[in-house]
């Protein structure tokens, strides 16, 4: 082997090295350079506040108290917080039903996109813009959408005889009128989707349609299959983002002083931020934020593991 020292017939450990030249070393030294911005953000940003909460969640934590070390205390706490449980429980309401939902209408919109009709990429601009307008903006103007007295969904309901529900105050309701406001915004998935399906080879939906294949059998059979890697990519980065759920559901609630009604709007961040900003329990709130890490970790590496039975990888 290249790089293993021979010493009396016998293989000598570790291998001697090669020596860098002058250039090498210069190149090596100037990469370290461009890195070290990225480096410097990272220790700073990232690295030192994840330890720092890690320390802040066996503790009790206030800027103008020294630290008080606790143990497991907080997260013994959580466990008996109703409030936690029911902040976790509307967080996995927007993650089992606000998700696939999502995808769903992502995947269609993108196929109806693909296909080659005259105005094709004026469609696709239209269907992309809400994705690039501001989130606070589009909560607002999804709460004049949604008002149960003027808006416009509640007009084109009992236009057609229907008496539309109070969106915002109604608890039955507040988290479906979320979930719309989520699937305005989906733009972003629908480019992914079409990416994928631009990679789907022509030669295969020819040979299943000269066999006979219908529409419906194309797009089950080779379109659906084709594109598991890019479903399976949305899937994990929609289940990631909602469990960190705040934005909206901040701006939905705080707009015009509506509340969290019945606690029905009250997601897991935005329990985290009420805890660690408004009532300064920044070990409380730590606790809070580690247990929501390891959900998406597992939530993570489960999809992982099962999308080996549904992914398929050409080649």
């Amino acid at each position: 082997m290249q790089g293993l020292r021979m010493s009396e017939g016998k293989l000598v450990w570790p291998p001697r090295l090669p020596k860098w030249g002058y250039r090498e070393r210069v190149n090596f030294k100037t990469g370290m350079l461009f890195l070290l911005p990225w480096t410097v953000g990272f220790l700073v940003f990232t690295l030192y506040p994840m330890a720092a909460s890690l320390i802040y969640s066996f503790s009790i934590y206030h800027p103008r108290r020294p630290l008080e070390w606790i143990g497991l205390q907080n997260y013994a706490d959580l466990l008996k917080d109703d409030l936690f449980w029911q902040s976790l429980s509307n967080t996995v309401y927007i993650v089992g039903i606000g998700v696939p939902l999502t995808l769903l209408a992502s995947f269609l919109c993108a196929v109806l996109l693909n296909l080659k009709v005259r105005g094709q990429s004026i469609y696709r601009v239209i269907y992309f813009l809400p994705s690039i307008v501001p989130t606070v903006a589009s909560t607002i103007l999804w709460l004049w959408i949604l008002n149960p007295q003027v808006g416009i969904l509640n007009s084109m309901l009992e236009s057609i005889g229907i008496d539309g529900p109070n969106w915002m105050s109604n608890p039955i309701w507040s988290k479906p009128g979320l979930i719309l406001l989520g699937m305005w915004s989906m733009g972003g998935t629908i480019v992914i989707y079409l990416s994928g399906l631009q990679d789907v080879p022509t030669s295969l939906l020819e040979a299943a349609e000269i066999d006979g294949a219908n529409w419906w059998q194309r797009l089950w059979h080779i379109t659906i299959p084709m594109v598991s890697p890019i479903t399976l990519f949305n899937l994990i980065t929609g289940v990631i983002a909602a469990f960190q759920y705040f934005t909206q559901a901040y701006v939905f609630s705080g707009f015009q002083g509506l509340g969290y009604p019945l606690n029905s709007t009250l997601f897991y961040s935005v329990y985290l931020y009420q805890n660690g900003f408004l009532y300064l329990k920044m070990g409380y709130a730590s606790a809070m934020a580690w247990i929501l890490f390891i959900i998406i970790l597992i939530c993570t590496l489960l999809l992982l593991k099962l999308s080996a039975r549904f992914t398929y990888y050409a080649g």
